[in-house]
Parts: C-alpha cells; structure tokens; sequence
C-alpha cells in the first residue's frame, strides 16, 4: 500500500522534507543562541556598570580604544577647555523630557580633544532663552572624570544625521561629525562628567551597543520562533500528504474507487453488452414488422 513511496513524485517531497526540517531547527537554534548571547551580554554590562560606578577612574589613553568592556568605565583626562567651540546637542531626552546636552571639547595634554558633555539642560536649544541658562566652562588647565562611551552613529537615539542644525548645534557626538566642525583632531570616543556644573544635570552613560535587551535582540528571539514553525510546517504538510496518498491507494486496494485496470474492465463488458442488445433489437423489429404485414392483410369487416 506505500508502494507511492517509491515514485519519483515522493522522492522529491522525501528529499526535501529531509533537508529542509534540519535546515530550519539548525537556524532556529542558531538564533535563540544569539538571542541568549545578548542576555548574557546584558548581563555582564549590568556588572560592569555596576563596578564602574565604584572603580577608580583611569586615564584616558588606558582605556582606549572603547569597546564593550572599556565603555561606561570612568577615565580621567587633563587639559584645557576650547571654549570658541562649545555645542550644544538637540533633541536629547533625560527622565521623559526634551533638552539638550551641553558638549565642550578638550584639548588635552597630548594634543588630541575629547568631547565632554558637561550635562543636560530642559527646554530647545534654539531657543534663545534656553542658551542662555548654558554656564560657561571651567577657565585654566582642568581634570575631567567621567564615564567613557563610544562615539555616536546614525542608529544611536536623538541623533541628528540628516544635518541642516545652525551653526553652534551637533548632531551627533562623533569624530567624524567633528572632524568639519574644529581645527584639530578628535578622539574617537567622548566622556559624560560624572558632576556637572549647576544648572546642568550629569548625563548617565548607556550601554554599549549591541550589549543590551535592544529591539535587535528580541528580533532574535522573533526569529527563533518563526525557524521552528516553518520545521513543524514542513513536518505537518509531508504528514497530510502521505495520509492522503495512503488512504487513496487503500481505497484503490479495497475497490471503493476504480482503478486503472477496472477502468479498462468495464469499457470492455460495457462494450459486450451492446453487443449482444443489438441482435436482439433488430429481431424485435422484425417481429414488429411481421405483425403489421399481417394486420394490413386482415379483411375489413
């Protein structure tokens, strides 16, 4: 009965069945395993975070370049504040309300800047008003603690990377943003103060990218899911199919549905039966004839 088995129709569903279920549980398994490396990354940063805050702080050029251990860990770094280059950062939420930071660059004893947002400030930095609650920077040679992080991208929250700010606004805090903007170079990373001076508030470092529960991560676990339903998917139609092909081929067996061969049988006694209904009709109509020479020989009365 699962002789269909062997036909060249279900080989093809075999051989696909075979291939693609393990295909789809491996990519499955892959994703929860990118998915529970992100917590565990999490995890770690959550650690990191935590001892950062009571670390002592260590020189800038030690803890460079950023990375996901060196990120949110509190550097030092010594030099003098170039205040003609002092920007502010639109657009920059702190405790669900809209501000900007105040970012100064400085120029640090080796010769590079580090740009330091030296806090936070409610209200719209083109707001006239609003500009001028900006404290002006500390004068003089100055040592600045605060938390490293990487330098911002297009996929960073609140930024700008589209342009068109006037003049004396950054959108986004990086050296690539700032290579057009001053005259010398810049690092490639920056420091929020742990203290800020009044009336700014001291900006909380994040997590490094891809450290995180992001929206990237539960896209993982998205995924996870959908590799395994497309295995039980494939796992159920191969089912439906060979149920399908086994009760046609039993109903086949048991005569409940014709086959080829009974087709053929009963073309052919189809075929004898009229066969021998014609002698017999053309013998009727000879009987019928007969009687109605005979009726027409009768004498009328």
């Amino acid at each position: 009965m699962y002789r269909f088995l062997l036909t060249p129709r279900w080989w093809g569903i075999n051989v696909f069945a075979v291939l693609a279920i393990p295909f789809c549980v491996f990519m499955g398994s892959w994703q929860l395993s990118r998915f529970e490396d992100r917590v565990d990354t999490h995890h770690q940063q959550e650690d990191r975070s935590a001892e950062a805050k009571t670390a002592a702080a260590r020189p800038l050029a030690e803890l460079l370049p950023v990375d996901k251990v060196t990120s949110g860990r509190q550097a030092t770094a010594t030099g003098r504040y170039d205040t003609a280059h002092q920007l502010l950062v639109p657009d920059r939420r702190l405790d669900d309300r809209r501000g900007f930071y105040v970012l100064t660059l400085l120029r640090t004893d080796g010769g590079k800047a580090l740009p330091v947002v030296r806090g936070w400030l409610p209200g719209d930095a083109n707001a006239p008003e609003d500009r001028a609650k900006v404290p002006a920077p500390p004068s003089g040679a100055v040592k600045v603690t605060g938390a490293l992080q990487a330098s911002e991208n297009q996929g960073t929250d609140g930024v700008h990377a589209g342009g068109g700010l006037p003049a004396g606004q950054l959108g986004m805090i990086s050296a690539a943003s700032l290579v057009n903007i001053v005259p010398y170079d810049v690092y490639d990373a920056w420091i929020t103060v742990t203290e800020a001076q009044a009336p700014l508030r001291a900006v909380p470092p994040t997590a490094a990218e891809g450290s995180g529960l992001d929206l990237k991560a539960f896209q993982n676990l998205g995924y996870t899911g959908e590799w395994f339903v497309f295995a039980g998917f494939v796992l159920f139609m191969w089912f439906r199919l060979f149920r399908r092909e086994a009760e046609a081929a039993r109903d086949v067996a048991l005569g409940l549905v014709p086959g080829e061969g009974t087709d053929g049988a009963d073309s052919a006694a189809s075929g004898e039966k009229a066969d021998d209904s014609a002698p017999a009709e053309k013998a009727g109509e000879a009987e019928n004839g007969a009687s109605g020479e005979k009726a027409a020989g009768a004498p009328r009365p």
